[in-house]
């Protein structure tokens, strides 16, 4: 039996524990809403994995996993543009720059992140290409599945909850009546900062979390926890249309919106 069909009736954790099981070998294929995501595997392990048209050589690897500067990254893939991954990494390994296991970690790293990113898809169409590998020169590694399985079912438990209390992307966020006097006992993260500063009637979430790069858990997260802070409401977005950046106080006094306004910049400059 072919394995295809629909996220809505497939979850990622159930295919990955139905290819774990069954030891498969070859390319699982999941068109999502915006990008398509290439996960393969060999003998039911995670071999190797690519998102879209993300650049994914061994020199960007390398960078993303910070194991080298964009400078050397950069240089890597100058002198390096006729070599295949498999080639560069015996060069690097060969001169004593990296050892193998440094450069297997940095892969599987790099790997596993990119399929944690597919655990929040819930719409899309997946296909199972049995024997199809990666293309010709790129490392694979062999990375057993049971744990990042365990890792996508509190995943989806924790998306389940966070839908029932923010059920759709499309509302938009305001600040409540008196923001400032809750700023004084909370402590906000980098990424909740972010989102604060995108908080207007006419930004959707789903906008707010394109302009931050945040995917559908993580925007959630963020929203979830400035709920339960008493610092912002869900509302209705006021127009179809939305100038990201420029944020609207829910109150008309000069004064309270500085306050605010200095609030905002004190806790940032205090990060």
């Amino acid at each position: 039996m072919a394995l295809q069909g629909n996220l809505r009736d497939f979850s990622i954790t159930q295919l990955l524990n139905l290819i774990n099981l069954a030891c498969k070998t070859g390319m699982l294929v999941i068109e999502g809403p915006v990008e398509v995501a290439q996960i393969t595997f060999r003998d039911g392990k995670l071999s190797y994995a690519q998102i879209g048209q993300e650049e994914n050589n061994l020199p960007a690897i390398l960078f993303l996993t910070k194991k080298i500067t964009s400078q050397q990254s950069a240089s890597l893939k100058v002198r390096a543009a006729q070599m295949t991954d498999k080639e560069l990494g015996l060069l690097l390994i060969n001169a004593g720059f990296f050892s193998q296991d440094v450069i297997l970690s940095s892969l599987q790293q790099y790997y596993l992140d990119l399929v944690r990113r597919v655990f929040t898809w819930v719409e899309g169409y997946f296909h199972f290409e049995a024997g199809m590998m990666p293309p010709d020169g790129k490392i694979m590694v062999r990375v057993d599945l049971e744990n990042l399985i365990i890792e996508g079912s509190r995943q989806l438990k924790e998306m389940v909850l966070l839908q029932e209390e923010i059920p759709s992307l499309d509302m938009a966020l305001k600040f409540t009546a008196r923001p400032g006097a809750n700023l004084r006992n909370i402590n906000l993260n980098v990424e909740e900062w972010r989102v604060v500063s995108f908080i207007n009637p006419k930004n959707s979430i789903k906008q707010i979390a394109r302009t931050t790069k945040m995917d559908d858990l993580q925007i959630r997260r963020v929203v979830y926890s400035l709920l339960q802070a008493g610092l912002i409401e869900i509302v209705r977005p006021v127009s179809a249309t939305a100038s990201l950046g420029r944020s609207v106080f829910p109150t008309q006094n000069r004064e309270e919106q500085r306050s605010l306004v200095n609030r905002l910049i004190n806790r940032i400059r205090s990060l």
